[in-house]
């Protein structure tokens, strides 16, 4: 039922409204809303009563809102791309929440009431286990960057995993409400596992420089083993123990790979009996297993498009085209993206 609700949107909502997007997402949200006519606007305001509203994430909307306005939030899914969303590399895969957005934990999201209420068929688990063993396999998360291998230290008995995020970023803002630093978590998983070998990988965006660094981030190293950059998570979550987030996607990837995995915030895949939380969020009360997790969130709640065809796609065909495209890559970054990073630096600095 959900997933004829989503690709049947386009009829159901034959013009959607957009605010707020840059000139380079909105073909981007063409793309994903095929079959409706898109019209993109500088306010709310602009916006007839009784129309449907596109915004990004949490972004603040500008202007006043009309009466029945039918709102939804866009945000990156969670297979994304081979290469940076800060990097304007195009998605393979959008959400579209009616509710608010998967890392806002301050309110349900569409995802949070999937996965709290949804009847997962043994046709849609057997497919989940399917994907998720392929996603396992292949080594591919969000962004798949990273060319560097890393050795496990012999003499380490226990190594956890503290990957680091864009500190402004809105999943902290709203999904973070104890500590809210890639410092402080560092800290705080310092204190509590002493004897760990401990390692910390900075986010990609600020690795490329597309993103500031946090607060205090450059002391990482003073509470850590080892600083680790530019080793692909996919391999990386292998060779770990356990992985320990505020709100970090990596620890989703982590429970996909069979790791345990504390949260110090509240991610949209805490609370299900997966994790151990350290902020339990009281509104979620369903036991999950893996597989329910895997068919809420990576086949039933996102929008996937092909990045060969431009076309609406299953998660598999999804995940083909990454493939497809990962092997084609060349590892190194051509001329123009360098110029383009460049640019996109100085936008913020």
């Amino acid at each position: 039922m959900l997933e004829q609700a989503k690709t049947s949107f386009g009829k159901t909502s034959p013009v959607v409204y957009a605010c707020g997007f840059s000139i380079w997402k909105k073909p981007i949200v063409r793309r994903f809303f095929a079959g409706s006519k898109v019209i993109f606007v500088r306010s709310a305001s602009s916006v007839p009563t009784d129309a449907t509203l596109a915004v990004w994430g949490c972004k603040p909307i500008p202007g006043n809102m009309p009466a029945g306005i039918r709102l939804i939030h866009l945000e990156d899914g969670f297979l994304r791309s081979i290469g940076l969303g800060a990097d304007l590399i195009r998605p393979v895969s959008w959400v579209i929440d009616t509710r608010g957005i998967y890392y806002d934990a301050t309110r349900p999201s569409d995802l949070e009431v999937l996965l709290q209420t949804h009847q997962f068929t043994s046709d849609l688990l057997t497919r989940a286990i399917s994907f998720r063993e392929r996603i396992v396999n292949s080594g591919l998360t969000k962004y798949n960057v990273g060319n560097t291998a890393w050795q496990r230290p012999g003499t380490a008995r226990h190594v956890i995993l503290v990957p680091g995020q864009v500190e402004n970023d809105a999943s902290l803002r709203f999904g973070a409400p104890g500590i809210h630093s890639n410092l402080g978590i560092l800290q705080a998983v310092r204190k509590a596992n002493p004897e760990a070998y401990l390692i910390y990988k900075p986010h990609p965006d600020v690795m490329a420089g597309l993103k500031a660094r946090g607060k205090g981030e450059a002391q990482a190293v003073e509470w850590c083993d080892e600083v680790i950059a530019d080793v692909p998570m996919g391999e990386l979550l292998t060779l770990v123990d356990a992985v320990h987030v505020l709100t970090s996607l990596a620890g989703f990837e982590a429970l996909l790979r069979g790791k345990a995995v504390t949260c110090y915030g509240q991610p949209f895949y805490a609370g299900w009996g997966l994790t151990d939380d350290l902020l339990p969020l009281a509104r979620r009360t369903r036991l999950l297993t893996l597989d329910q997790l895997v068919a809420g969130a990576l086949i039933l709640y996102p929008n996937y498009v092909s990045s060969i065809t431009g076309k609406s796609s299953t998660p598999e065909q999804a995940l083909d085209d990454l493939l497809a495209w990962r092997k084609s890559k060349s590892p190194s970054v051509p001329a123009w993206r360098k110029s383009l990073r460049r640019l996109l630096i100085r936008a913020i600095t």
